[in-house]
């Protein structure tokens, strides 16, 4: 009698299950819910996991995260420090070019050598010019489909040497949502630039096109003692907001190279921010785009960008990140800490 009551309760909780089973797979296609697919990575992109929840989430160098990875279908870049050259993601080049296909063995290339503690340091191509001493490293989608959008770049750099009379024209300069920046492709030239300066003051400046598109700088402010000569952490993180009819812009920097970070700037465009050029110039190129264009577009690249100088780099990283709800528009920027 007692193996017979088993049964008859086993044979209950397994109708159960398949009712409930049935039920949940039925209110899936009455509702139109696609289950959830992840991507096959593409080579050197990796594809964001779950972590474990913590105060502090930590990436693969053991950097702290400001926002963390988007789980579905977000992806992830991290330099490699052995060997640079081997990343077929990863363009380095003196700028102007950006082929979209060359790699630190093109004819264009920034050279780059192996320090003693395991950093790289890079001298840019000789341009002459305002931004001379050129340097383009570029973190590129080309096996994956998706794009990238909402992104936390971070890295650190130690300047080595400024190739500069001007401490507004050597900057290091990480930007994404656009394609190639060239005169034979205006349109493409698309994207949100971060700026630290070797003076120690940052920027956020918009590009609708290249090069007559250029936005004033916004959040143009003394943020850090001037970098020359040491190492420093630096954040550039874009991501949309308001339902993709906004887009914020915020810049962290880690001071003394410690995995302590700061936000330094909380830049967002909602519409106004003009390209600075006359509207004969903006419009001579035909990319159907206005003034105040909101970049809320993706891109298929990353770029980490210097001028007028020569830098020591490491750790370098890309990931798509789950935005954060924001609603209040305010912007705002950080003193330097004393």
């Amino acid at each position: 009698m007692i193996v017979s009551a088993n049964l008859r309760i086993l044979t209950v909780v397994l109708a159960a299950v398949f009712v409930t089973s049935n039920l949940l797979w039925s209110t899936v296609i009455v509702l139109g819910i696609k289950p959830l697919t992840l991507t096959t990575p593409a080579t050197k992109i990796e594809t964001a996991t779950a972590r474990p929840s913590s105060s502090v989430l930590l990436d693969k160098f053991g950097i702290e995260e400001i926002y963390p990875s988007k789980i579905f279908e977000g992806k992830e870049w991290y330099l490699n420090m052995n060997s640079p050259s081997n990343d077929t993601i990863l363009s380095i080049s003196g700028g102007g070019s950006e082929t979209g296909s060359s790699n630190v063995t093109a004819s264009n290339i920034s050279k780059i050598t192996r320090e003693a503690d395991g950093s790289w340091q890079v001298h840019g191509q000789r341009t002459g010019g305002k931004y001379d001493f050129q340097v383009r490293m570029r973190v590129g989608t080309f096996e994956d489909p998706k794009w990238w959008k909402n992104v936390e770049m971070t890295g650190y750099a130690r300047i080595i040497a400024e190739t500069s009379n001007s401490s507004d024209s050597a900057a290091l300069d990480w930007y994404a949502r656009g394609g190639n920046h060239t005169s034979t492709s205006p349109c493409q030239g698309i994207a949100l630039h971060a700026g630290l300066r070797v003076n120690g003051t940052i920027y956020w400046q918009k590009e609708i096109w290249h090069t007559g598109g250029y936005t004033g700088f916004r959040s143009n402010v003394d943020a850090t003692h001037p970098i020359l000569g040491r190492w420093i952490g630096f954040k550039a993180i874009i991501f949309n907001i308001r339902n993709d009819s906004a887009v914020r812009m915020q810049t962290y920097l880690d001071d003394n190279a410690t995995n302590h970070w700061r936000k330094v700037a909380d830049v967002a465009d909602d519409g106004g921010w003009y390209a600075d050029s006359s509207d004969d110039r903006f419009y001579s190129a035909n990319c159907g785009r206005s003034k105040d264009y909101i970049v809320l577009n993706s891109g298929p690249y990353t770029t980490f960008r210097s001028d007028n100088m020569n830098w020591d780099f490491k750790d370098l990283s890309v990931r798509e990140i789950q935005p954060p709800s924001f609603t209040n528009m305010t912007q705002t920027h950080l003193p330097r800490a004393h």
